[in-house]
């Protein structure tokens, strides 16, 4: 069973996409990671950000995987070229340089190919922005989950103030709407809701509450 979960930044995508992982028993894919990772391996390379055929091009060099414990859903580490990027991946620098990376096309045509590969080894609980429109527009469980901008900012602020990172809440809420426009109007696979998902604001619901109310989609699925 694959369960897709979209949404824009901010809106608790990975948060319940891992906490759904873990009490399904389901394997977790962040795409968002991967797509970090080219961003991550672009800035590293010095590749131009608004360069999509170099982009691509990297993208289809770079190997990202994903370490797991034995039995365990949840994944340990992200891995590029063997290198541990976990903590490099979430990054102001990465936050700022993933978009125009995950717009290009050949960059999106490559992540595609892999995100359905390692989703077809078994059940799967997949997050990103085009988990249901495109990676698996079959998906048996689309969720579209938002929030309101505000606090999708003050979520991301805490998460940077608790990576050691500037948090200031009115430029945090200028990068997601910034991100917001972005990635809903980028030409390659633009962040939209599928026709037949489910929406979920998770604006002021709790982080169990939200998991039970995907949880209880997933069962009625079964």
């Amino acid at each position: 069973m694959i369960v897709a979960i979209d949404g824009p930044a901010g809106s608790g995508k990975s948060t319940i996409a891992r906490l759904l992982a873990v009490r399904l028993g389901f394997r977790y894919l962040d795409t968002g990671a991967m797509y970090r990772s080219v961003a991550v391996a672009a800035l590293d390379a010095g590749t131009p950000l608004d360069d999509p055929d170099a982009l691509g091009a990297l993208a289809r060099a770079v190997r990202i995987s994903f370490e797991h414990e034995p039995g365990e859903p949840l994944p340990t580490r992200v891995l590029l070229d063997g290198r541990d990027v976990t903590a490099a991946i979430r990054t102001p620098a990465a936050d700022r340089a993933v978009s125009p990376v995950s717009a290009a096309a050949p960059v999106r045509v490559a992540m595609v190919a892999l995100q359905r590969e390692i989703g077809s080894r078994a059940d799967c609980v997949l997050e990103g922005r085009d988990i249901g429109t495109v990676v698996f527009p079959d998906a048996e469980v689309k969720v579209y989950l938002t929030a309101t901008p505000e606090e999708r900012a003050s979520r991301r602020a805490l998460d940077r103030a608790a990576a050691g990172h500037e948090a200031d809440h009115a430029a945090v809420l200028a990068d997601i709407l910034r991100r917001d426009t972005h990635d809903s109007t980028r030409e390659a696979s633009p962040m939209r809701r599928a026709d037949d998902a489910h929406v979920v604001d998770t604006t002021g619901l709790t982080i169990e509450q939200v998991v039970d109310r995907v949880a209880a989609l997933v069962e009625a699925a079964r």
